[in-house]
């Protein structure tokens, strides 16, 4: 074998060692039993050859190309290969969906339908699923819309904490809290003392207690049926004693019903009354003293 020949063997090598190495960089495989499928989008939104494919979160297959259709309407058509072990049910989609980072990658929603399968060379429909980025920009406009309404809203706080009342009622409540708190220092103190006085309080209410038992004991002692007999008794004397007044019998009755006994007592006083005025007036007539014997009236 000649130098040359050697030397073309080895770049043949070469290049197939560097056409391997690239697609499986790419995550292709030369020997690969992989089956291939198409997908058609509207908009890929940056779909790459070599993305991903994942079927329930777990990595299936990688995009294999992507082509424009020119001559159509259908929009972009993307192959990609999966393991020959997946079965797609028919019915199923894929969507493209991007996060923060700008990532981007495929996932395959499989249908519920175990019996009928997509075959493989067929063609699935695709969607884009906006993710989070696409639900932000969906907000983006209502902010937008939400601004000048936010705009004004702070104009109003503003010019409401630039009013003094806002200073002074803070200021009026922090007095408030003040005297909250002196009162509840007081409150405290009170409560401390009573609750060193509580035992002579105690102490005290047993005593009342006390006599009030033994007060008790002494009015179960007392025969209360004899009292009461002898309060109605003493009641009876009363009461006959009255009707003895009331019925002119005695002294007392004729003098508390009698009335011609009420005037003839009444003239004696007139005339005692008379009596007495006359004596004071002419002693003489009745007192007469001499120390050298009486003498005849003349």
């Amino acid at each position: 074998m000649t130098k040359e020949i050697k030397i073309a063997i080895v770049a043949i090598l070469g290049v197939v060692i560097l056409y391997s190495g690239m697609n499986f960089l790419k995550g292709k495989s030369l020997f690969s039993t992989d089956h291939a499928y198409y997908i058609k989008f509207r908009n890929i939104s940056g779909l790459a050859e070599s993305n991903p494919i994942y079927a329930n979160g777990y990595q299936v297959g990688v995009v294999r190309s992507i082509n424009y259709d020119y001559k159509g309407n259908d929009g972009v058509v993307v192959a990609f290969d999966v393991d020959n072990h997946l079965r797609i049910p028919k019915g199923s989609s894929a969507s493209i969906e991007s996060d923060l980072m700008g990532n981007v990658r495929m996932n395959l929603l499989l249908a519920d339908n175990p019996r009928e399968c997509v075959e493989p060379g067929d063609t699935i429909i695709g969607e884009l699923n906006a993710g989070l980025m696409g639900r932000v920009s969906a907000l983006v406009p209502v902010i937008g819309q939400m601004l000048p309404k936010l705009d004004s809203i702070l104009v109003s706080v503003n010019t409401l904490l630039a009013d003094p009342a806002i200073a002074q009622s803070l200021h009026h409540i922090r007095t408030t809290t003040d005297n909250l708190t002196t009162s509840t220092r007081e409150l405290n103190t009170l409560m401390a003392t009573l609750n060193s006085n509580v035992p002579g309080l105690v102490n005290k209410a047993n005593g009342v207690l006390d006599n009030t038992t033994l007060l008790t004991a002494n009015l179960a002692a007392v025969d209360i049926q004899k009292t009461m007999d002898e309060v109605n008794q003493t009641l009876a004397n009363v009461k006959a004693i009255t009707e003895k007044i009331n019925s002119k019998e005695g002294s007392l009755g004729l003098l508390m019903n009698d009335s011609r006994l009420y005037y003839e007592l009444t003239a004696t006083v007139n005339s005692a009354d008379s009596l007495l005025n006359n004596l004071r007036e002419h002693p003489k007539r009745y007192v007469h003293f001499s120390l050298f014997g009486r003498k005849d009236k003349r």
